[in-house]
């Protein structure tokens, strides 16, 4: 299996990344890539990949949440990182306006940015997105013309997961499929290809049913993966193998 999206290096888990990482490998996490937000858990996650080379690998972005406080100091850290071979994709960014907690002209901005650099270098953008599906369309339309992108922890409608399909990109599935109401999310995971879906934690969030309010990890995807060979009816085997496949294309590992 390979966990597409874990914050492993963000303040909830850093302490305990290395065990975090050993109790993934032993429950078949062969890669995981670390989603860095800021400046220390970018520096934090170089540091874990040298520890866990070819199982850990870092993709960085400011989060739509924080661009407004830490947009402009993170981004030419990012470009660097993304110049100097140190990342394996660009995000998560994207837009969030649920929450708000940023502006959307100034989340739109940083979009900007990123889908420039990521076409730039060029690496592989993972977007997050809460009910602001038609302007991140519109943005990536105008300026994303990659089809390599993820939408990562998708929660959206049949509708959107269609436009994410129509440009080419995948969605990625997190603990959130498993959760007992979430039955139209699993009416999704049932329409869209399997060869265009991955399987994520988004760890130390969105644990499984079975770990549900507690701190998620890695080592938790199965639960996932299970869950989603019972929507589609086919074997677990085939839902880790093919998730699998489709990320070390996307990511080039």
């Amino acid at each position: 299996m390979i966990d597409s999206h874990a914050h492993l290096t963000g303040p909830e888990l850093v302490k305990e990344a290395d065990a975090i990482v050993l109790r993934a490998t032993r429950a078949g996490v062969t890669h995981i890539v670390n989603i860095c937000t800021d400046a220390s858990s970018l520096k934090e996650g170089i540091v874990l990949q040298t520890r866990f080379p070819n199982i850990v690998y870092n993709a960085a972005a400011t989060t739509p949440h924080d661009v407004e406080n830490e947009g402009d100091s993170f981004f030419p850290i990012v470009e660097e990182a993304a110049e100097t071979g140190q990342l394996v994709a660009i995000g998560e960014t994207g837009l969030d306006y649920f929450y708000k907690y940023s502006p959307p002209q100034i989340q739109k901005h940083f979009l900007s940015l990123y889908m420039q650099l990521a076409q730039k270098i060029p690496l592989p953008l993972i977007f997050h997105c809460r009910e602001a599906f038609a302007d991140l369309f519109a943005a990536a339309d105008r300026e994303y013309k990659s089809p390599k992108a993820i939408l990562h922890c998708f929660t959206g409608t049949k509708e959107e997961a269609q436009g994410v399909l129509d440009r080419g990109w995948l969605l990625s599935l997190s603990g959130i499929l498993t959760f007992k109401k979430s039955e139209a999310l699993r009416e999704i995971a049932r329409y869209v290809p399997l060869n265009h879906l991955l399987i994520e934690t988004d760890a130390p969030y969105l644990a499984p049913q079975k770990w549900r309010g507690q701190q998620n990890e890695p080592a938790y995807l199965d639960e996932t993966a299970q869950c989603l060979a019972k929507v589609k009816g086919i074997t677990v085997e085939e839902v880790k193998e093919q998730t699998a496949q489709n990320a070390r294309l996307f990511f080039g590992f």
